[in-house]
């Protein structure tokens, strides 16, 4: 059953199901979201006092973005296997662990006990990123996109309190004698531990459980609901056979990749990039406010339209947003800050686009029973890519320029935007 199958209107009980469901995920996205920010916050200042380098510094957000993506395909195949409520609480459970480790290394001194600590508490970043797969699983047809960009759009309380908590929570912790760097890990340590007791308490019944119960296909033995005692596919395979059988999936991975690949790399070249024009610290909090504000804020909006007008149009808005990102950003001088923020903001909006756009489309390009594995391949592949592109970026940008940076990510993206503009029609086609 595809997931356009579940009929033309959800019945009064599965639409109250669905109703839950979206709340008790916004609940979780908004406390887990408060956790993820404190780390980002954090992590890479600590993790340079401890070690001394600036080098180790910059591995800490690295670490955390590398347990993202480790954690996506386990994430997904307890999902597939057990529903989404035990993927999402594994996720949790494990960001959990990681930030009782991450506090654990600041009075103890050990850089590398923080890194350790940062890989796992990628697991928060992973469960916000699985919970939007989860709020589509009910939706009816048509409203993919408008439901999991509520939950994405959840995302910007945390992303904008949990940095203004970092300092207040650092002084509460150390009257309790904790160093006071430690204080955020220890706040993020309790907003990922509630996130885990609120999934694993109120969601209920699991979406993708009663979605799978609507559905009047057979099981799919390949996804764990065939005959007893057959081998299953592994959740990396299952993931590949729907990219290999479906047009739309392929698209739909390249448009999230591509966009995450583009944000993340401007984005963490741009305080270098002001810093040498002299800007201030103010004055790039302020340009990465608004950049957060475009990631965030507008995600219903754009859920809406995708729902209204199409995935593929929005993605390729996405694109072009993201085009005029990179033009503006990386044409502007060091101490132009006011393009920057322009540059910054669209390119905000833009990863809005194909992420909400990318993600509805994905879920609807596969069958029920395998949609959590091509979900999770998605997500660890967007993580790699991401975390590849603030490395190669940082590369460009030493032994080049910023202004380069900028060319080299408006090609990729450019590249993109065409190759989905020409299969779309194929795409069409195929589904006609």
């Amino acid at each position: 059953m595809t997931a356009s199958a579940l009929g033309t209107a959800l019945s009064p009980e599965v639409a109250r199901v669905q109703r839950r469901t979206l709340a008790v995920l916004c609940t979780a996205q908004i406390i887990s979201g408060i956790g993820v920010a404190v780390g980002i916050a954090l992590s890479a200042l600590v993790a340079a006092r401890l070690s001394g380098s600036e080098a180790i510094g910059g591995l800490a957000g690295t670490a955390a973005v590398l347990g993202a993506a480790l954690l996506a395909l386990p994430v997904a195949r307890l999902g597939t296997r057990s529903g989404r409520r035990a993927g999402l609480t594994l996720a949790y459970g494990v960001a959990t662990l990681g930030a009782l480790v991450a506090t654990a290394a600041v009075p103890l001194g050990s850089w590398p006990l923080l890194l350790i600590g940062l890989v796992l508490f990628g697991g928060g970043s992973a469960g916000n990123l699985a919970a939007r797969y989860s709020a589509a699983d009910l939706s009816p047809p048509g409203s993919a996109a408008r439901h999991l960009s509520l939950v994405v759009w959840a995302t910007t309380v945390g992303s904008v309190a949990g940095p203004n908590l970092a300092e207040p929570a650092g002084r509460a912790f150390a009257t309790l004698g904790l160093p006071v760097d430690a204080g955020g890990f220890a706040l993020a340590m309790i907003m990922y531990l509630l996130a885990a007791v609120v999934i694993a308490a109120a969601l209920r019944p699991d979406p993708l459980r009663v979605a799978r119960s609507l559905g009047t296909a057979e099981p799919d033995a390949a996804a764990g609901g065939g005959t007893a005692g057959a081998r299953r596919p592994g959740t990396l395979r299952l993931g590949w056979q729907v990219v290999r059988e479906s047009l739309d999936a392929r698209r739909a991975i390249a448009g999230i990749a591509v966009s995450h690949t583009a944000m993340v790399s401007i984005m963490s070249m741009t305080p270098i990039h002001l810093d040498h024009g002299g800007a201030s610290v103010s004055a790039i909090g302020v340009v990465f406010s608004l950049h957060i504000a475009g990631m965030y804020v507008f995600s219903p909006v754009v859920g809406r339209l995708a729902d209204r007008f199409g995935r593929t149009p929005v993605l390729l808005a996405g694109m072009a947003q993201l085009l005029a990102a990179a033009v503006l950003a990386g044409s502007a001088a060091p101490h132009g800050v006011t393009q920057v923020t322009a540059g910054l903001f669209l390119l905000g909006t833009g990863w809005s686009c194909g992420l909400v756009a990318g993600s509805a489309l994905l879920t609807e390009s596969a069958p029920i029973e395998r949609r959590p594995a091509v979900q999770g391949l998605s997500d660890l592949l967007m993580n790699v890519c991401g975390a590849s592109g603030t490395v190669l970026a940082g590369l460009v940008v030493g032994s080049l320029s910023y202004g380069v940076l900028g060319a080299a990510v408006g090609a990729l993206v450019a590249g993109a935007a065409a190759w989905l503009a020409v299969t779309a029609r194929r795409a069409h086609l195929a589904s006609a």
